[in-house]
Parts: structure tokens; sequence; C-alpha cells
């Protein structure tokens, strides 16, 4: 008889962000919903959600009652069953390095940020094994990613949608499916976390490139060009870093990037078009909401694509635009005039 996932009975969700707004709707609306903790670290917004039960982060979702909101790290995390890591990755560290002492004993942790750290170039797990290095439990405290093509705007109005758990311990996988699975959601398992990671950050350094596409009106060629060749980056890398290739062409990987690169709704295409339209950076980072994970992401990911010795001719570009002040339609330039070469993907 093949083994079942112990139900979770109380899920701590750490970020009050789209993506932790989303996940804590969704637990809430499953039929045997567990006990539900959002946590956020401003005590001004958190009072706020808490009061009218809807956020301006993301619109048309209401959170329900039994919802507990709010900022007081011992009462969030107080009895949680599973911890869920909803914090955009360049705070990771910060918000986890005041929650440590509060993570109870063994409870395993998932986490839905899609990056690498900035200097240390460490992915959304390794940072938080890496704060709770003190923990005593920390050897046995399993870490699942949950990824995938999932804009949350369309999360939040229970549009179809299907994700993938990725991690090392298989039990972890199969307790979050059954968790987050939906009428309208489902998940997948994958016991490739590295590879699932590796796409998740890299899909949005790619996506600038696509909205710059856009905002150059370079058209439909270029950008389908762009996704195919991007995609080839993230396997190199990947595989370079220990990754398995067939995971860059399933969820994770092809279909997450199609959706960052052609959703109106994408936080790094959105940037990019706004570039490709003759805004600078500074500009549309100050008018803007939202956490742009992809431009500190580049950062990183051309740190690592150093360190392993590979060819990353798109994300040096997107570099270029982000960081050097390369005109976005000197960048294409540059990539289509690179010697011609065969096909090769990875």
């Amino acid at each position: 008889m093949p083994h079942q996932p112990t139900p979770t009975h109380s899920v701590a969700i750490v970020g009050d962000g789209q993506m932790g707004l989303v996940l804590a709707s969704i637990l809430a609306a499953s039929p045997a919903p567990p006990a539900i903790t959002l946590w956020g670290h401003d005590p001004d917004e958190i009072s706020r959600l808490a009061q009218s039960r809807k956020s301006p982060r993301l619109n048309g979702v209401e959170l329900p009652d039994s919802i507990r909101v709010t900022d007081d790290p011992a009462a969030a995390l107080a009895g949680a069953s599973m911890l869920v890591n909803a914090v955009p990755t360049q705070f990771i560290r910060s918000v986890w390095t005041r929650l440590a002492h509060h993570c109870p004993h063994g409870a395993p942790v998932v986490s839905v940020a899609k990056g690498i750290e900035n200097d240390t170039l460490l992915r959304p797990l390794q940072v938080i094994t890496d704060v709770l290095r003190d923990d005593p439990d920390r050897a046995a405290r399993p870490m699942l990613v949950l990824s995938g093509p999932t804009i949350a705007a369309e999360l939040g109005r229970c549009l179809p949608a299907t994700m993938i758990a990725a991690s090392d311990n298989t039990h972890l996988a199969g307790a979050v499916q059954q968790l987050f699975t939906t009428s309208w959601l489902r998940i997948y398992t994958s016991d490739d976390p590295l590879g699932v990671e590796v796409a998740g950050a890299m899909k949005n350094v790619i996506a600038i490139a696509a909205g710059i596409i856009d905002g150059l009106q370079a058209g439909y060629n270029a950008k389908s060009a762009l996704l195919a060749r991007g995609l080839s980056e993230i396997v190199r890398l990947g595989a370079a870093m220990g990754a398995r290739t067939e995971t860059f062409f399933g969820l994770a990987g092809v279909g997450d990037l199609a959706t960052t690169c052609f959703s109106p709704e994408g936080r790094n295409r959105s940037l990019g078009e706004a570039l490709g339209k003759g805004e600078t950076l500074d500009a549309y980072l100050k008018r803007t909401n939202s956490v742009v994970e992809g431009v500190a992401t580049t950062r990183s990911v051309v740190q690592l694509a150093q360190r392993f010795n590979v060819d990353l001719p798109i994300t040096a570009a997107v570099h270029a635009v982000l960081f050097e002040q390369l005109d976005p339609i000197d960048a294409i330039a540059q990539l289509m005039n690179r010697p011609p070469r065969e096909e090769a993907v990875g």
C-alpha cells in the first residue's frame, strides 16, 4: 500500500505579498482547511489587512475571516506544522533571521520565492537553510520549493493553473501536493528542487528581455526566438550547476518562462517593456509598488555564469541594459551580430 502523506494541521505563511495572499486563500478554500496564519512585517499594513481582509497588492482577493493575520512572529509561527516562505528573495535573510527563534521544531519549509541572493549567490531554500544553520533540527527539517507558471492575479481569480512541488523529501512533496490541490489548481511533484529554483530565478531575467522586445515593438518572431534562446541559457546554467535537463522542459522551466514573458501582469516583462520604450530603471522602480525580482537576480546570474564558466549572452545583454546604460536597441543589435553557429539547447 502506498504511503499516505500526513495531514498538515496548521500553516504559517511568511509574507503578505501577492503570493502569500493567494496561497492563504487557496488553503482556506480547501475541503478540510488547516489553521492558517499570515504574517507580515509592517504593523500598519497588517492592521489594515486584518480589518478590511483586502490588500491593494492583489485586487479582487478577500481573505476569509478564518485566516489569522498578524505581525507578531511568535504568534504567527507558534504550533505551525508547515512554514511557507512568500518573501521576495533579497529579503529572505533579514526576515528569517528575525523569525528563526520562533520556528517550530521540525516544521518543514515550503518556499515560493524566485531568485538568487546577491553576493552569496544562494537560492531561496539555501538562504533559509543558512539562516537556520544553528537550529538543532536543521538536518531534519525538510525543504520544498513550490513553483511554476503562476501569475498571482490569475490564481486569485481561480483560473486553471498548475504548479510543481519539488523536494528531496518525497513525503513532503506528497503532503504539499495533497494540501494545495484544488479543482482549479493541479500540483505535480519533482525531486529536483535545484532545477526548479534555477528555472524560477532565470525566467525573470529572460522576461525582462522579452518586455524590452515588446517595448521596442520588435515583433513576435523576435520574441519567440528570445524565448527559445533564453530557455537554452536556463538549461546551460542549470545543467552546469547540477540540475536535471528535463526539469527545464516542464512546468518550472518552459511553462513558467512562457507565462512570465507573455502575461501583461508579469512584473519583469512590464519593466522590460518600459525600458524598451525609453524609461529608465530608476524611474520605473520608483513608480511601481511591487518588487521586480529579475533586477537583482540578473546581477547574481551573471556572477553564477562566471563561476560555472557558461556563456549567457541574453543575460549579459539584460545586465548591460540595467546597469551599464546600454541602449536596448544596441543590445539587440549586439545579439543579432554574434558569430553564426549551429543551434544547441544547453
